[in-house]
């Protein structure tokens, strides 16, 4: 079956490879001006259609005798030449092939077509076929640069591995956020926990025009729940909350405070020194350190053949966390403990930082909620894996971490508990959805772990190399993702779709809040009761 004429052919291949991609030549009377980098096409092959993204547009001319005195001023010349003497080519970096027959599945491509093969602009048709439609498991990211037509994530396979979303300051990293975490939360596909170190996702925040967007908490209603470390500015900011954090000295592990160590300044021999005081006294190693005179951190040194100076250093650096206003000597009852019960429980937690907003602040307490939710999860899914029960098996989480960079770099990623997430808790059902400005700051191996990168414009050469880290054909995608305008423009690649794309990205307005399509109930005051409400099923949240 031959590609709809109607359509409009823009020219033929002429040259090509499986690995460098496809050049065609465009014909004469397409305006080459109406072709753009990023733009989708169809290449009618004689046993399968290919379905392209144009990454390049270059004019070239049969001889250089005609460039020599070029008709400038002569519009009849100009056309006398337009398509025989000067021409335009394109380069196609084909993605998938596919079957003429509709209900075969799309594949990789492994060929090419031959010479000559007609290029036509794909249309929505064949962007519904690629992408899909819009379901309980697919999700409207964004519209093609050239066409009205939805470009659809798939979300089971999106929250199957950690993913990355990336940009440089200003081109709407966190607005993209928002999105994919209000299609993770619609279709009820995935629990979420975010760290939200600004306060700009669970509550109403300003928006780069200068207006109020919507928080999720307004959005899915009491299924978000929002935890706080500053109750007086989520109060300031009209904000609701169901419970402040506090954290006790005993539940700071050593992890915790070498994560912060380049914050806190401390040196070399600090691990060493606190490990001796655990060893000695278990949990309230640090509330027992911070309690000691000159005398008792003499005498422990002398007992433990740790060195004075050394301790001495450590417990000075470390009296700042007493005085972070979250901080309590003992935890009586921990908040962490009712928060990870909101998450099993499939509910979403907004954690917001208010005027806590210290790297020190946003690193030591994602890294010690982080740490419990991995003992957690990995405890329920050996439950799972050895009573076969459905019931036993801890829900799909998705941990959103802001500045990810901080958490995994090079050195902090080998040690930390979201480092260990990355690499391996995939199979214990937690994923991380990374956002960061400065990607090249991760780890490489980290990196090659994300499942989709969504990326806006990036300018350091290093942020995009770091973004394509294990990409085929990056040389190509590259150009695409300098083309790219500063705001609402990203470039979509990896598991959750099924080719690179770069799209528009869906507004986040009030035709997406009517799109989500959830009634938000009253919420009553500032303190729930302790007992955690049954989570809302699909059917609960969005009616029959």
């Amino acid at each position: 079956m031959a590609v709809d004429q109607q359509r409009g052919r823009i020219g033929v291949i002429i040259s090509g490879s499986l690995t460098e991609g496809l050049s065609a030549r465009v014909d004469a009377a397409h305006p080459i001006e109406s072709l753009r980098v990023g733009q989708f096409l169809l290449v009618e092959g004689r046993q399968h259609e290919f379905f392209a993204m144009l990454t390049d547009v270059e004019l070239g001319a049969t001889s250089p005798a005609v460039l020599v005195d070029p008709p400038a001023d002569d519009a009849f010349l100009q056309d006398v030449f337009a398509g025989t003497a000067t021409y335009a080519t394109i380069a196609l970096r084909p993605s998938l092939m596919l079957p003429r027959d509709h209900s075969d599945e799309m594949r990789p491509v492994k060929t090419i077509p031959a010479h000559f093969a007609p290029v036509y602009t794909a249309d929505e048709k064949d962007f519904t076929r690629v992408f899909g439609r819009e379901d309980d498991t697919h999700f409207e990211i964004g519209r093609p640069l050239d066409m009205d037509v939805p470009v659809c994530i798939d979300l089971a396979r999106f929250v199957e591995r950690s993913n990355g979303v990336f940009g440089k300051s200003g081109t709407g990293k966190s607005f993209l956020t928002r999105l994919l975490l209000s299609g993770t939360m619609r279709s009820g596909i995935a629990t979420n926990l975010i760290f939200d170190m600004h306060s700009e996702y669970g509550s109403d925040a300003t928006s780069e025009g200068g207006g109020f967007v919507k928080g999720l908490r307004k959005i899915f209603g009491p299924s978000v729940r929002i935890y706080t470390l500053d109750p007086e500015s989520t109060r300031r900011r009209g904000g609701q909350y169901d419970h402040d954090i506090r954290i006790g000295l005993n539940e700071i592990d050593v992890e915790d405070i070498l994560l912060i160590s380049d914050e806190l300044n401390l040196t070399a021999t600090a691990a060493e020194s606190a490990y001796r005081l655990v060893d000695h006294y278990k949990n309230d190693w640090l509330r027992t350190l911070l309690d000691m005179t000159p005398e008792a951190l003499d005498a422990f040194a002398l007992n433990t053949g740790t060195h004075a100076g050394s301790l001495g250093a450590l417990k000075r650096k470390l009296e700042a966390l007493r005085r972070r206003g979250y901080v309590e000597d003992t935890a009586k009852a921990s908040v962490i403990n009712t928060l990870i019960d909101a998450l099993m429980a499939r509910q979403h937690v907004v954690l917001e930082f208010g005027k806590f907003d210290h790297s020190i602040d946003y690193m030591l307490v994602a890294n010690i909620i982080t740490r419990k939710i991995h003992q957690r999860w990995r405890e329920r899914t050996e439950a799972y894996l050895t009573s076969k029960n459905p019931a036993d098996k801890p829900p799909q989480l998705v941990i959103t971490i802001e500045e990810a960079h901080k958490f995994l770099n090079p050195q902090a990623a080998k040690q930390t508990i979201f480092g260990t997430i990355a690499r391996e808790m995939r199979k214990y059902s937690v994923t991380l959805l990374v956002v960061d400005q400065r990607p090249s700051s991760i780890d490489s191996d980290v990196m090659s772990q994300l499942g989709s990168r969504i990326t806006a414009l990036l300018n350091d050469e290093k942020d995009i190399d770091a973004v394509f880290t294990g990409v085929s054909g990056s040389s190509a995608l590259r150009t695409v993702l300098a083309t790219l305008d500063s705001r609402q423009q990203c470039l979509i690649l990896g598991h959750a779709v099924p080719m690179p794309v770069v799209v528009r990205t869906r507004p986040y307005d009030e035709a997406f809040y009517a799109a989500m399509a959830v009634h938000v109930p009253a919420v009553a005051g500032n303190r729930p009761p302790d007992a955690l409400p049954v989570a809302p099923t699909i059917d609960d949240l969005f009616g029959d």
